[in-house]
C-alpha cells in the first residue's frame, strides 16, 4: 500500500510516532508521503523522511498559512532528495484564515516554483474549485493531484480532462458521501488513496485519531465501489502513486 498524504509530524503523534510508523510498515504500508503545511511542518516532514527510508516529504504552505509563505525555505528544503512534491498548496474558502488575495498570491507563487523545480503538485481545494482551475490553467502543470477530493462529478471531469489525478480519503466510507459516483468514473491509472492523518478516520474508526494503519479501510471501500478486489485497488494505487511521486528516485 502507498499512503500518499499524512501529517505524522503533527503533535497528535508525539507520544507514539515511531510505533505508528513501524506498525504501518508491518501492516503493509510500504511508502508514506508526509505533507508539510507551513514552516515548522515542512522542516519536520523532511527530518522524518531523512530518518525513515519508507517516508518521503512534500513541502509547501497550506492556504491557512499563506501569509507566512517563505520561498527561500521551500527552495532549500526541496533540494533534499527525499522531497518528492510541492504541497499541500491551494485555496480554502471554507475557513477563511487568510484573505482570498493572500491565498491566491501564495498559491500562484508555489505553482510557479513547482514548475521551475519540476516537482509534482499536491492541491488543497476547499470550496474554491473555479479559482483553483483558473490559476492552474495559467501554468498548465502536468503532474498534479487533488488531495482529499470532495468536489462533484462535473468538477472531477474537469480535473481528469486536464490529465490530473484524484486522491480519496476515508470520507468515501461515510454514510451520506456523494463520492462513490466519482470513485466509479475515475480511470484505473488516475486515482490515489490517502488517510490525511490525523484527520478523517474511515468507518469503522471514525471519530478516532487517524493514521496510516487505517489506509486499508479506504482501500476496501474503493474496491467495493469499483467492483474489484482490495488487492487490485492496492496495486493500482501503489503504481499510480509511485509513478507520480517516485519517478526521479526510480529513474
Amino acid at each position: 500500500m502507498f499512503e500518499t498524504h499524512a501529517h505524522l509530524d503533527f503533535p497528535d503523534f508525539d507520544k507514539d510516532r515511531e510505533q505508528i510508523i513501524t506498525a504501518s510498515q508491518k501492516e503493509g504500508v510500504e511508502y508514506i508521503v508526509n505533507i508539510g503545511v507551513g514552516k515548522e511542518s515542512c522542516e519536520k516532514s523532511v527530518l522524518l523522511a531523512n530518518k525513515h527510508e519508507q517516508i518521503y516529504a512534500a513541502v509547501g504552505f497550506h492556504p491557512h498559512n499563506a501569509a507566512e509563505y517563505n520561498e527561500k525555505l521551500i527552495r532549500k528544503l526541496a533540494r533534499n532528495e527525499k522531497v518528492v512534491a510541492i504541497g499541500e498548496i491551494g485555496l480554502d474558502y471554507y475557513r477563511m484564515r487568510n484573505t482570498k488575495k493572500t491565498q491566491l498570491e501564495t498559491f500562484e507563487k508555489q505553482i510557479a516554483l513547482a514548475q521551475e523545480l519540476k516537482l509534482p503538485i499536491v492541491i488543497h481545494d476547499r470550496d474554491a474549485h473555479q479559482d483553483c482551475l483558473k490559476i492552474l490553467d495559467k501554468y498548465n502543470p502536468t503532474k498534479l493531484v487533488f488531495h482529499c477530493y470532495t468536489g462533484d462529478v462535473l468538477f472531477a471531469q474537469e480535473v481528469l480532462a486536464r490529465g490530473w489525478n484524484i486522491s480519496f480519503t476515508g470520507i468515501i466510507t461515510f454514510k451520506n458521501s456523494h463520492l462513490p459516483d466519482i470513485v466509479r468514473m475515475v480511470p484505473a491509472d488516475r486515482y490515489f488513496v490517502e488517510t490525511d492523518s490525523p484527520y478523517l478516520s474511515p468507518v469503522p474508526k471514525r471519530g478516532r485519531r487517524n493514521s496510516p494503519l487505517h489506509l486499508r479501510y479506504t482501500i476496501e471501500k474503493l474496491a467495493e465501489i469499483r467492483g474489484i478486489t482490495p488487492k487490485m485497488v492496492a496495486a493500482q494505487t501503489f503504481k499510480n502513486a509511485a509513478d507520480f511521486f517516485l519517478e526521479k528516485q526510480n529513474s
